[in-house]
Formats: structure tokens, C-alpha cells, sequence
């Protein structure tokens, strides 16, 4: 028999941070049982008060107000970290809601988590157990696995693709050794993360391996539109319609389909989860999503950095993360080291007494055409393009910090670009010509901010380093809810669309300041367009 085991609730905490709200808690558990899934995993087990519309609960009575219909043929089952919750709290189970508890364990605590399954067990819940990163484990700790779980009353073993890297032989091996060595009463489950597009190929393997190779039962998991961590996970739909195709389920899809229509269709909306390249790149190394998320929501790294980033750490250290140890990674994989006196020598013999028109990318820009011309008609200022080409300005360098936006204007404007002297930044490889002037990175940054990433600020403490005396700003803008409505040119490539750029906004206005109090320059910065940074005070 295949069981599927909708994990919606659960998993999909993770992106919501458990505020489903009431209404989706109850009409999810619902839908789940009108469509006849035979295990609803309706969320987590936490040592703190449940409050009122997550799905955290504290004790099983939490989740009693959320069921609304009866239960027939269906399971009801929370999670908890092997580590992270209090069992004197937990009371003898009643069935009245929740009926199962599994246990999440990393690699190398399996008899730590086995042992918390026990006591669950002693308590009258069904016992299941969550191997994370069953991956990492060789032959010989699946058999030890194997041998300590027959020892016990733990009814189910699941095997986690956690870094979502499996492939089908990997999945193999290890279904494999444990039913080999597993009693045949303990069923065997199969998790799934989608970093590699592979999650519903890997289920469907699971399952068809079960049925041809094995006697043994077997659970399968899924959530709804693959709701999820990162790159979530398979989904309830797929993995239903194809046990109904193959005579295996009974499932009802009209049900699974207004529990998407109704419940789901806000959080698609709102929030973001499924396969990404930055997702597939932490599929590849092994490699912790939170890593990931770190380098996109702080750095909008691109995808080549951050895989010689994730590259350069240790196996171990990509399977945990170190925010601290990240951030170095970051800046190492940034500073690349070069000898930039000569590019330093020009540009200072260049821009020595002259005012400086920075043109930032901003909407603004184009808001402010007239008054700009006019002022470039009269100042006559070297003009500098920062980080985008503006066609419609005139350019006497182009300033550029990332490789992302020096190749799209390369090609989108690539007689601009061409015939205008550039400045780039060390961490660009790939440059134009040797002539590019490529400036340390080491040498305008200033950490102490999550997003210290800005052009701008860049630009201005180079500007510093040369003593330049006065620098006019346009299209230095606030960032909108909107990325695209940011910016004059609404192509301009991004990492992330996905930030909370009103913090963004709040630190760039903070870095701006710290650098109108420290430049050595004594700068004289006026706003040729609006910003909310002009006024840092």
C-alpha cells in the first residue's frame, strides 16, 4: 500500500512563517480529508504558546479547534526537531487530534532521534521518524539506522532529500539497504525537495521501485503546489493524479483542486518558493538553503558568484549556516586583488577640479530630463554613468560593480559601451578590453550593513579616494515595493525582486550619511531629482 502524506501546513510554514490564518488551516484539513489523503500533517510541535491562526502548537488540544469534520480514514500528524521540544508538555495521546508524530534528526543523531520517537511512542502516538540528509549516510550507517529503528516502536522511517541533490541511483541505494534491512512492518517514506526539477521524477520512482521490488508499505510526501522551503517540494496534485493514474490512490481532485483555488491562490501571490537557479545551485553542493537565501536577499548575488562562493566552503560548512562565516565568503569571493595605481593615476589626472554628474539609474532620470539637459548644457560636468547606461544622457565614463549589469549594457547599448572609457570594479572578470580602469573592490566597500551592496556609495567613496570636491546626483531613488518601477530602464537585470527593500532603503539612507560625515573630501553633493536620501540628517 502507498500512502501520501500531504505536508501543505507544515513545510509551507516555512514560507509564511506559519500564518496560514485560520480560515486556510481549516480549509486545507478539510479539503485534504475530503479528497481521501491518508495523512495530513497539519504542522509543528513548538515550545511556545500556539497562537491563534499559525500552525505551531504547543500541545495537541491547539490543533483541535481547526478540525471541522470528523475524522475517517485519514491520519492526523505534527512534526518536531529531534533537539527543539519539551515532551513533559506533551500529553497522552487521546486521537481526538493529533494521531502521529514524526521526528526530524540531522545525520550522525539518528540514535538521539530515535530515542525522543521512543518516548512518543510510550505516550500512544503512532512514531514516525525524519532522516534528514539521508544522503550523507554510507551503506553502513543505513544498516545501523536500520538495526536501532527494528529495535523500537517507531512505525515509519523517511528517507529526506533535504539539499534536494539526489538523483535516481542515489534514491536507489539507499531505498535499497534500508528495506533490505528494515522489519517489514515499519513503512518507508520518501521527502523531497525540488532544486533540481527532480522531486516528482524521484517520487515516482520511489513509488514504482516499492511496488515492483518490495511487500513493504510506503508513504510519500507532497504539498500542495509544492509548497515549500526554497525550492519546495513535490506536489500534492502531481503525486495524487499520478497514484489515481496507476490504481494506487483514490484520491479526490476536485477537492485538491478547490483547496488550491481557495487557499493557495493568496500565498502564490504573495510569496515566492519553487525551483530557482540559486535553489539548483544548493542542490549541487549539498548545501543549506539559508546559505542561499543569505547571499540573494543581502547581496543579490549573481548566479556564477554564488556558486564559486558555496564552492569554496567545506561540505560541512555548507550544510550548516554561519551568517558571520558567509559573509567573509562573500567579500573574499568579491576582493579580487589587483594592482590598481595606474587606473587611479588616470582617473585622478582626469577628474581633477571638475564637477562630477553621477547618473544613477532611477526613474527619476527620466522625470527630470529637462532640468537635467539644462544643467549639463551649462555646467558641461564629466558625466558618469553608474552601474547602467542612460541613453539619453551623454557619458564620459561608465562605472560598473557587478558583472550582471556590465554585460547587459554591453549588449543592449553596444555603441555607448563601446566608445565610453569604463570603470569596473575588481570583482568583474570579464572585462571589455584591458583598457577598462578596474578599481580594488576592497577599496569601496565598508561593511556593516546587511545590504552594503549599493553603486552609488561605491562610486562616491572611489570619488573620495581621488578628491573630488563636488558631484551632482540624479536618479539616486528609493527602491519601490516594485523593483521594476524603480528604475527609468525596467529590464535592468536583478537577483532578487523579493527584498524588503523599505530596510534596503533605510540602510542606504544610513550608508549615505556615514559617508557625508566621513569623506575625507569634505564632499559638496547636491540632488539634481528627488531622493529619500537626500535629507539623511
Amino acid at each position: 500500500m502507498i500512502q501520501m502524506l500531504d505536508c501543505t501546513l507544515r513545510d509551507g510554514a516555512y514560507i509564511v512563517n506559519s500564518n496560514f490564518g485560520v480560515a486556510a488551516i481549516k480549509g486545507i484539513i478539510k479539503k485534504m480529508q475530503d479528497a481521501n489523503v491518508d495523512i495530513i500533517e497539519c504542522g509543528w510541535l513548538k515550545d511556545k504558546e500556539h497562537v491563534i491562526g499559525t500552525s505551531f502548537y504547543h500541545v495537541p488540544q491547539d490543533l483541535k479547534q481547526y478540525i471541522i469534520a470528523p475524522k475517517k480514514n485519514c491520519q492526523f500528524v505534527v512534526m518536531i526537531d529531534w533537539d527543539r521540544y519539551d515532551l513533559t508538555a506533551l500529553p497522552d495521546c487521546d486521537y481526538s487530534s493529533i494521531d502521529a508524530i514524526r521526528v526530524v534528526f540531522p545525520h550522525g543523531k539518528h540514535k538521539e532521534g530515535i530515542e525522543v520517537a521512543r518516548k512518543i511512542a510510550q505516550k500512544g502516538y503512532h512514531a514516525y521518524l525524519q532522516a534528514a540528509n539521508t544522503l550523507a549516510y554510507s551503506n553502513e550507517e543505513l544498516i545501523d539506522l536500520a538495526d536501532e529503528v527494528n529495535q523500537s516502536e517507531i512505525e515509519s522511517l523517511s528517507i529526506v532529500d533535504t539539499f534536494g541533490a539526489m538523483y535516481y541511483e542515489d534514491l536507489k541505494r539507499i531505498v535499497e539497504v534500508l528495506d533490505n534491512h528494515l522489519r517489514k512492518d515499519i513503512k518507508l517514506g520518501f521527502h523531497s525537495h525540488n532544486n533540481q526539477q527532480l522531486s516528482f521524477a524521484l517520487s515516482i520512482f520511489f513509488v514504482d521501485w516499492i511496488i515492483t521490488n518490495s511487500t513493504r508499505n510506503a508513504i510519500v510526501d507532497a504539498s500542495l503546489c509544492g509548497m515549500g522551503r526554497g525550492a519546495g517540494n513535490a506536489t500534492t496534485e502531481l503525486i495524487a493524479n499520478y497514484l489515481n493514474r496507476h490504481q494506487l490512490g483514490n484520491y479526490d481532485m476536485d477537492s485538491i483542486m478547490d483547496a488550491i483555488d481557495t487557499y493557495m491562490q493568496p500565498f502564490l501571490e504573495n510569496y515566492k518558493w519553487g525551483y530557482s537557479t540559486p535553489y539548483f545551485i544548493a542542490g549541487v553542493y549539498c548545501c543549506h538553503v539559508n546559505n542561499i537565501a543569505y547571499l540573494i536577499n543581502n547581496h543579490r548575488t549573481n548566479a556564477k558568484d554564488m556558486r564559486n562562493i558555496i564552492q569554496s566552503m567545506s561540505e560541512e560548512e555548507r550544510r550548516k549556516y554561519d551568517y558571520d562565516l558567509l559573509e567573509q565568503k562573500y567579500i573574499d569571493n568579491q576582493s579580487r586583488s589587483i594592482d590598481d595605481t595606474l587606473a587611479l593615476e588616470e582617473l585622478g589626472k582626469d577628474l581633477e577640479g571638475k564637477e562630477i554628474l553621477l547618473i544613477a539609474p532611477g526613474r527619476s532620470v527620466t522625470e527630470k530630463k529637462t532640468e537635467i539637459d539644462k544643467y549639463i548644457k551649462e555646467a558641461k560636468p564629466t558625466t558618469i554613468h553608474v552601474n547602467a547606461i542612460s541613453a539619453d544622457y551623454p557619458a564620459d565614463y561608465l562605472f560598473f560593480i557587478n558583472e550582471g549589469r556590465y554585460e547587459y549594457a554591453q549588449n543592449s547599448y553596444p555603441d555607448v559601451f563601446r566608445e565610453t572609457k569604463k570603470i569596473v570594479l575588481s570583482c568583474i572578470t570579464r572585462r571589455d578590453t584591458q583598457e577598462d580602469l578596474a578599481v580594488n573592490f576592497n577599496s569601496v566597500i565598508k561593511t556593516g550593513w546587511e545590504h552594503f551592496d549599493n553603486a552609488v556609495i561605491y562610486c562616491l567613496r572611489l570619488l573620495d579616494r581621488l578628491g573630488i570636491k563636488k558631484v551632482k546626483l540624479a536618479g539616486f531613488d528609493e527602491f519601490l515595493p516594485i523593483f521594476s518601477e524603480s528604475y527609468a530602464d525596467k529590464n535592468l537585470p536583478t537577483i532578487s525582486k523579493e527584498m524588503d527593500w523599505i530596510k534596503v532603503n533605510q540602510e542606504t539612507k544610513d550608508m549615505f550619511r556615514d559617508f557625508m560625515l566621513t569623506n575625507n573630501s569634505k564632499m559638496e553633493i547636491e540632488f539634481l531629482t528627488r531622493s529619500g536620501f537626500e535629507h539623511y540628517e
